[in-house]
Protein backbone atom coordinates (compact mmCIF):
# COMPACT_ATOMS: atom_id res chain seq x y z
CA UNK A 1 0.00 0.00 0.00
CA UNK A 2 1.17 3.02 -0.31
CA UNK A 3 2.19 5.71 2.03
CA UNK A 4 -0.34 8.43 2.16
CA UNK A 5 2.77 11.11 2.22
CA UNK A 6 3.04 9.87 -1.61
CA UNK A 7 -0.57 10.11 -2.35
CA UNK A 8 -2.61 12.86 -3.88
CA UNK A 9 -6.10 12.23 -2.94
CA UNK A 10 -8.62 13.41 -5.35
CA UNK A 11 -12.12 15.19 -3.62
CA UNK A 12 -13.58 12.57 -5.57
CA UNK A 13 -12.28 10.47 -2.79
CA UNK A 14 -11.99 13.24 0.12
CA UNK A 15 -15.96 14.44 0.06
CA UNK A 16 -16.84 10.29 0.74
CA UNK A 17 -15.46 11.34 4.36
CA UNK A 18 -18.06 14.43 4.74
CA UNK A 19 -20.52 13.58 2.38
CA UNK A 20 -23.21 10.34 2.48
CA UNK A 21 -22.89 7.99 -0.46
CA UNK A 22 -22.50 4.91 -2.16
CA UNK A 23 -18.40 5.15 -1.44
CA UNK A 24 -18.47 6.65 2.21
CA UNK A 25 -17.70 3.80 4.42
CA UNK A 26 -15.10 1.92 1.98
CA UNK A 27 -13.42 5.39 1.43
CA UNK A 28 -13.45 6.15 5.49
CA UNK A 29 -12.87 1.98 5.92
CA UNK A 30 -9.38 2.80 3.89
CA UNK A 31 -9.04 6.56 5.62
CA UNK A 32 -8.30 4.38 9.17
CA UNK A 33 -5.91 1.85 7.13
CA UNK A 34 -3.45 4.31 5.76
CA UNK A 35 -3.20 6.42 8.86
CA UNK A 36 -1.20 9.85 8.55
CA UNK A 37 -2.62 13.10 7.16
CA UNK A 38 -4.18 13.46 3.80
CA UNK A 39 -2.17 15.97 1.70
CA UNK A 40 -4.99 18.59 0.59
CA UNK A 41 -3.98 21.97 -1.69
CA UNK A 42 -6.26 24.66 -1.27
CA UNK A 43 -7.65 23.76 -4.49
CA UNK A 44 -8.66 20.95 -3.05
CA UNK A 45 -10.31 22.26 -0.12
CA UNK A 46 -12.04 24.38 -2.10
CA UNK A 47 -13.47 21.65 -4.01
CA UNK A 48 -14.44 19.96 -0.82
CA UNK A 49 -15.88 22.61 0.69
CA UNK A 50 -17.94 22.92 -2.24
CA UNK A 51 -18.82 19.36 -2.41
CA UNK A 52 -20.38 19.84 0.97
CA UNK A 53 -22.57 23.15 -0.07
CA UNK A 54 -23.72 21.05 -3.23
CA UNK A 55 -24.76 17.86 -1.27
CA UNK A 56 -27.56 20.29 0.79
CA UNK A 57 -28.88 22.02 -2.29
CA UNK A 58 -29.23 18.19 -3.79
CA UNK A 59 -30.93 17.69 -0.88
CA UNK A 60 -28.12 14.90 0.68
CA UNK A 61 -27.59 17.09 3.95
CA UNK A 62 -30.13 19.06 5.47
CA UNK A 63 -28.43 22.17 7.21
CA UNK A 64 -27.39 20.35 10.50
CA UNK A 65 -25.87 17.67 8.18
CA UNK A 66 -23.57 20.63 6.74
CA UNK A 67 -23.12 22.19 9.08
CA UNK A 68 -21.26 19.14 10.94
CA UNK A 69 -19.70 18.39 7.75
CA UNK A 70 -17.91 21.86 7.45
CA UNK A 71 -17.45 21.38 11.66
CA UNK A 72 -15.85 18.05 10.57
CA UNK A 73 -13.31 19.57 7.84
CA UNK A 74 -12.35 22.21 10.21
CA UNK A 75 -11.33 19.63 12.64
CA UNK A 76 -10.05 17.42 10.57
CA UNK A 77 -7.26 19.77 9.50
CA UNK A 78 -6.55 21.19 13.00
CA UNK A 79 -6.00 17.48 14.33
CA UNK A 80 -4.14 16.94 11.77
CA UNK A 81 -5.54 14.39 9.63
CA UNK A 82 -5.64 16.35 6.61
CA UNK A 83 -2.68 18.45 6.18
CA UNK A 84 -2.45 21.63 3.58
CA UNK A 85 0.00 21.59 1.09
CA UNK A 86 0.67 24.72 -0.39
CA UNK A 87 2.03 24.96 -4.64
CA UNK A 88 3.44 27.25 -6.64
CA UNK A 89 0.11 27.55 -8.52
CA UNK A 90 2.21 29.13 -11.29
CA UNK A 91 4.15 25.94 -11.96
CA UNK A 92 1.28 23.78 -11.51
CA UNK A 93 -1.02 25.69 -13.98
CA UNK A 94 1.91 26.15 -16.37
CA UNK A 95 2.37 22.09 -16.09
CA UNK A 96 -1.89 21.90 -16.26
CA UNK A 97 -1.52 23.64 -20.13
CA UNK A 98 1.47 21.19 -20.61
CA UNK A 99 -0.82 18.29 -19.87
CA UNK A 100 -4.06 19.11 -21.73
CA UNK A 101 -1.85 20.00 -24.82
CA UNK A 102 -0.23 16.42 -24.44
CA UNK A 103 -2.98 14.16 -23.52
CA UNK A 104 -6.54 15.97 -24.02
CA UNK A 105 -6.84 15.50 -27.43
CA UNK A 106 -6.85 11.62 -26.49
CA UNK A 107 -8.14 11.24 -23.37
CA UNK A 108 -10.73 14.29 -23.21
CA UNK A 109 -9.59 15.50 -20.02
CA UNK A 110 -11.48 18.17 -18.28
CA UNK A 111 -9.77 21.12 -16.85
CA UNK A 112 -9.97 20.49 -13.24
CA UNK A 113 -8.95 16.81 -13.74
CA UNK A 114 -5.70 18.05 -15.29
CA UNK A 115 -5.42 20.99 -12.59
CA UNK A 116 -5.70 17.87 -10.24
CA UNK A 117 -2.96 15.65 -11.83
CA UNK A 118 -0.57 18.50 -12.60
CA UNK A 119 -0.88 19.07 -8.70
CA UNK A 120 -0.22 15.56 -7.64
CA UNK A 121 2.98 15.75 -10.17
CA UNK A 122 4.26 19.15 -8.08
CA UNK A 123 3.80 17.61 -4.72
CA UNK A 124 6.05 14.73 -5.55
CA UNK A 125 2.86 12.41 -5.36
CA UNK A 126 3.19 9.06 -6.59
CA UNK A 127 -0.12 7.76 -6.28
CA UNK A 128 -3.55 9.62 -7.44
CA UNK A 129 -6.14 8.24 -5.06
CA UNK A 130 -9.52 8.61 -7.48
CA UNK A 131 -12.75 7.68 -8.68
CA UNK A 132 -12.67 9.81 -11.79
CA UNK A 133 -12.00 7.35 -14.83
CA UNK A 134 -10.69 10.49 -17.36
CA UNK A 135 -8.09 11.30 -14.86
CA UNK A 136 -6.97 8.35 -13.56
CA UNK A 137 -6.03 7.61 -17.46
CA UNK A 138 -4.15 11.05 -17.19
CA UNK A 139 -2.49 10.20 -14.00
CA UNK A 140 -1.25 6.70 -15.81
CA UNK A 141 -0.45 8.38 -18.91
CA UNK A 142 2.18 10.83 -16.62
CA UNK A 143 3.70 8.00 -14.84
CA UNK A 144 1.64 7.69 -11.40
CA UNK A 145 0.04 4.71 -9.97
CA UNK A 146 -3.74 5.25 -9.31
CA UNK A 147 -6.37 3.42 -6.67
CA UNK A 148 -9.74 3.67 -6.37
CA UNK A 149 -10.31 2.77 -2.63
Amino acid sequence: MATVERLYVDSSVTQALYVPGPVSLVVSRWRRGIGGAIPLTRFGYAELTNAVAQAQHRGILDADGTQAAFESLVRDLADGHLRMHDLLWRRALDRTAELSRAHTITLGTRTLDVLHVASALELGARTLVTYDTRQAALALAVGLKTLAP
